[in-house]
């Protein structure tokens, strides 16, 4: 086996929306650094991600020491600050987890509703300032745990080895191959078999250690191409993925990549082509 390495680092800092490759990343508590610090939502209060609006993918993310900017070709920019307090109280709720949030005002949810060109409006929410959310699988990630607006777990770990392998699949069937932003990775691995991350349990760098929970199930998110926002009719690369490396468990789902949360190290930094060791 050559040897491992974390090729990948992406911060995402508001949920669907692009995400950021980043050469260092802070490791905290509660995964990356500024990730999914911030989330879409409808006027009432729902959560809405790319499984029902997959032209989020088309807004651009970009950070900076003072905040978060997003912004579209053709539809100018939004500024987001990190140190901005006081707006109105939302209640929402990530799947089975209810949220304290904060809206962002009014010319941030004009601008994303804009931007995204769609009928219903749109309207860009913060977790609210000493809001701490445990995630509802408390016995599999543990009481301590905590995130923000992220699906289940602190951290999305992928492999390259594994992306190969479902490419492989993808191009003997006649289907185009796809990159890996289609999977919205935290950690990207180079070096691991296919799919051999499902039987590890942890990965550690410099000053640093991450439980290996549990595979990541799939739904149709992959299915969105990131650069134009449109899902692949065919259904693809989740059909393949199902067949190649179906989730554990009766329903009928594929995997790809392991949710993990931090065993050690916050406050540390890494880095993209660092070593990174791995356990069983």
């Amino acid at each position: 086996m050559q040897p491992l390495t974390l090729s990948g680092l992406f911060v995402y800092p508001v949920k669907s929306l692009k995400g950021i490759p980043l050469r260092e990343a802070e490791l905290t508590g509660k995964g990356l650094l500024h990730d999914r610090r911030w989330m879409v939502v409808r006027p009432e209060g729902r959560f809405v991600t790319q499984r029902e609006e997959p032209r989020l993918a088309l807004v651009h993310t970009r950070l900076d020491e003072h905040g978060v900017t997003l912004w579209r070709e053709g539809n100018g920019s939004v500024f987001l600050p990190f140190d901005r307090s006081g707006g109105a109280a939302v209640r929402t709720r990530v799947w089975g987890d209810d949220c304290e949030a904060e809206d962002e005002g009014e010319e941030a949810a004009r601008w994303l509703t804009t931007a995204i060109g769609g009928e219903t409006p749109l309207r860009l929410v913060r977790m609210a300032a000493g809001f701490q959310r445990p995630p509802n699988a408390a016995a599999r990630f543990g009481a301590d745990t905590r995130i923000d607006f992220a699906d289940a777990a602190p951290l999305l770990v992928t492999s390259e080895g594994s992306l190969e392998a479902l490419n492989r699949e993808l191009l003997t069937g006649g289907h185009a191959a796809v990159p890996m932003n289609r999977f919205r990775p935290n950690l990207v691995v180079r070096g691991l078999a296919p799919f051999a991350e499902h039987g590890l349990s942890r990965l550690a760098g410099d000053g640093w250690e991450i439980s290996l929970v549990d595979h990541c199930e799939r739904c149709l998110v992959p299915t969105v191409d990131q650069q134009t926002g449109v899902r692949d009719p065919a259904r693809e690369p989740y059909l393949t993925l199902r067949r190649i490396n179906p989730a554990p468990g009766p329903k009928p789902a594929p995997a790809f990549g392991i949710n993990a949360k931090v065993a050690n190290g916050a406050g540390r930094r890494l880095a993209v082509g660092a070593a990174v060791t791995v356990g069983a």
